[in-house]
């Protein structure tokens, strides 16, 4: 079993998180609250994409410190999350990356002009971004050692890898123009994702400690979040064609993962993914300008109905709205907005004495 300096009751945190991926109740839902041990508040991860143009350690450093004033309450697992931003795994293939000034968020240059000789990108994943990739999860490995675990990069892969290096709008206009060659593309992006995946885990040393992501939700051995922005984009039948077989692919190679479901465009396509018995969870954001994820409560509920348990992040004082509505065995909350430790604590003995 792994173990985590910062995380002394890993084992009662392990145990909800196997009852969670097996949508079973222990005594309460699996759930994530992160507070200052001490009540500091000046200690905080930094923030934004981290640039391979600095000292990636720094980053490392300063989660170190932060972890190690903080109290990882209920099923919250210490893990370090690198993050070069959301093109990364076009990075990976030979797209450039462009970051912002202020490091918010970075995108990939796109540079494929047409599919032919497009299957040569793909033989492995090569280059700069990806020896960056590579050295800062070992060095993250090292730092962390006994006290905190390394996480997945944010890997969008399949059709949103390809809309990185072609662009997006050029993307939609080739799914109609010319689908074969997309779809012969596609399929050599897809034979690289265990290759990405299955490094970065021995690198990062997930292999021993486990796997988290952006999204905080962990399992022992390989999880990751599968994910494709784009559908918002293309039709049910598209979908059906170029996105399906892929998530697939990625969530049997898995074994378990939570999609990423992001704005209502994207609704569409919820009974075609539900359909995929490979994803356990489900992940759903409205998006900016829409109604909070509040109040989408008989979405999460049909997306139960359906067999997948669904991610929910809330503030402490929304908590026992979900909790009333939700099948507490297919729901993990990662909640926000608690004061205190000892808040933390009233708030999952709460959990306990109303499941």
């Amino acid at each position: 079993m792994p173990q985590f300096a910062y995380k002394p009751n890993f084992e009662d945190a392990l145990r909800h998180w196997h009852a969670f991926w097996a949508q079973e109740i222990i005594d309460r839902p699996c759930a994530k609250i992160v507070v200052s041990a001490t009540g500091r508040k000046d200690l905080q991860p930094l923030s934004g994409v981290q640039y391979p143009g600095e000292d990636l350690a720094t980053y490392i450093r300063a989660f170190d410190e932060w972890a190690a004033d903080t109290y990882f309450a209920a099923d919250a697992v210490p893990f370090f999350v690198p993050n070069f931003g959301p093109d990364v795994y076009a990075a990976f293939f030979g797209a450039e990356l462009k970051f912002a000034k202020d490091h918010a968020t970075s995108w990939a240059v796109p540079f494929v002009t047409d599919w032919e000789n497009v299957a040569e990108l793909f033989s492995s994943p090569k280059g700069r971004w990806w020896d960056a990739a590579l050295d800062f999860v070992s060095k993250a490995r090292e730092i962390g050692r006994g006290k905190f675990g390394v996480g997945v990069f944010d890997l969008h892969s399949n059709l949103d890898c390809l809309a990185a290096m072609r662009g997006p709008e050029q993307l939609c206009m080739d799914l109609l123009d010319c689908p074969d060659a997309v779809e012969e593309a596609l399929v050599c992006v897809r034979r690289t994702y265990p290759l990405v995946f299955e490094a970065l885990y021995e690198a990062s040393g997930q292999n021993e400690t486990g796997c988290t992501t952006w999204l905080p939700m962990y399992y022992p051995g390989k999880f990751a979040v599968v994910q494709c922005d784009f559908i918002c984009m293309i039709s049910p039948e598209h979908f059906r064609r170029f996105v399906m077989p892929a998530l697939e692919e990625e969530a049997a190679y898995l074994g378990h993962s939570c999609f990423h479901l992001d704005g209502p465009e994207a609704l569409v396509h919820l009974e075609d993914i539900l359909s995929i018995k490979e994803i356990q969870a489900i992940q759903w954001v409205p998006g900016a300008g829409n109604a909070p994820l509040i109040q989408w409560m008989d979405l999460l509920k049909r997306i139960q109905d359906a067999g997948k348990s669904v991610y929910v992040g809330c503030t402490a004082e929304e908590l026992p709205v979900y909790h009333r509505e939700l099948a507490p065995n297919k729901v993990f909350y990662d909640v926000h907005g608690v004061a205190s430790a000892k808040d933390a604590d009233n708030l999952i003995r709460w959990l306990i004495e109303n499941t």
